[in-house]
């Protein structure tokens, strides 16, 4: 399995880590356990050390069913997890607030830690920034608790450049985790000359884009109402049907390379820089091995600007979050 670095940090994970969220929440169903586990295992038998988990999945459910996957076998992996979120109670007690006060994120480190049976957090995100809280003081907690030894590097996830920058000059960042990839591009203009700037690692969520350039889906694709995606404009079948036009692009530069739509994305992605490390999300075994098959894909630059030329021709349709999530990205 090939390593990378994430920025100037020193936490080497493996090329491409494996997402965990969908095995237990966000896609409208519920994995087995056991089968999950076994996934688990398996991504690290074929040199997955990566893996990532947020309090808010399920909530707490994937945070324990990666504790119970890894927690065995934890000198073999790196966990990332995120905080920043809570219940409204004025809103039924759904997980739609943010709260990063100091306070706060040192009470649900202790329970991450006690969901993931580990001792330590190695990647730990703000899940998304708070405009209530300084970003000085979001990073100075997690400064804190690196120096207790309960946190080994701090993250942001769909943060602006200039809150990357303020953070960065309190504790260094070792990496974002955002949205990025050929279906959604708009992290080239600001964000990633901010981090190859600053040596950050970016650490691409949804990078096949949220299942979208798989192929898989056309403008007959329904979602489940407690699946995500039936939220995403970008994904309506008017939106799909004209959007597909990027996945027969996608598809026929994958036939040149005798490569999978899947393979050609994440290829494109780890082409871009040696510092991002995309997080695949999956709850099969053929899909694991297809995605990690795109290590095997070597695209030159000329295939990059290629590929890149071809899929810029293409008028993508529909914002890629509903207004309340779009209002909390970027900040």
């Amino acid at each position: 399995m090939q390593t990378r670095k994430l920025g100037n940090s020193n936490l080497e994970v493996s090329a491409l880590g494996l997402g965990c969220m969908g095995m237990s929440f966000g896609y409208g169903t519920v994995s087995d356990e056991t089968e999950m586990i076994a996934l688990m295992h398996k991504a690290v038998d074929m040199g997955v050390t990566f893996f990532d988990t947020a309090e808010v999945y399920g909530p707490f459910t994937n945070e324990v069913l990666v504790g119970k996957a890894l927690s065995p076998i934890r000198d073999k992996v790196v966990i990332a997890t995120k905080f920043g979120w809570e219940a409204n109670p004025a809103d039924g007690g759904k997980w739609n607030a943010l709260n990063s006060h100091p306070d706060h994120i040192r009470k649900v480190c202790d329970e991450s830690l006690k969901r993931l049976n580990i001792d330590v957090i190695d990647l730990y995100y703000q899940h998304r920034v708070d405009l209530n809280v300084p970003i000085e003081d979001v990073a100075g907690a997690v400064k804190d608790l690196i120096a207790a030894g309960k946190v080994k590097h701090f993250g942001l996830s769909e943060a602006g450049a200039q809150t990357i920058r303020r953070a960065h000059a309190v504790q260094p960042v070792a990496a974002l985790q955002s949205e990025y990839s050929l279906f959604f591009r708009e992290p080239e203009q600001e964000i990633i000359p901010t981090l190859e700037e600053l040596g950050i690692g970016f650490v691409p969520f949804s990078p096949l884009g949220k299942g979208f350039l798989t192929g898989k889906m056309d403008a007959n694709t329904k979602f489940d109402s407690t699946d995500f995606r039936s939220t995403s404009p970008r994904l309506a079948p008017d939106a799909l049907k004209s959007n597909h036009a990027l996945v027969d692009v996608i598809t026929d530069f994958g036939k040149k390379k005798n490569a999978t739509p899947a393979q050609i994305a994440l290829a494109w992605l780890l082409a871009k820089q040696p510092w991002i490390v995309p997080i695949p999300g999956t709850t099969k075994l053929n899909r694991l091995e297809e995605n990690l098959g795109a290590l095997n894909v070597e695209l030159s630059p000329a295939d990059v600007e290629a590929l890149e030329a071809a899929s810029s021709s293409v008028k993508l349709e529909g914002a890629r979050y509903s207004p309340f999530h779009q209002q909390l990205v970027g900040r």
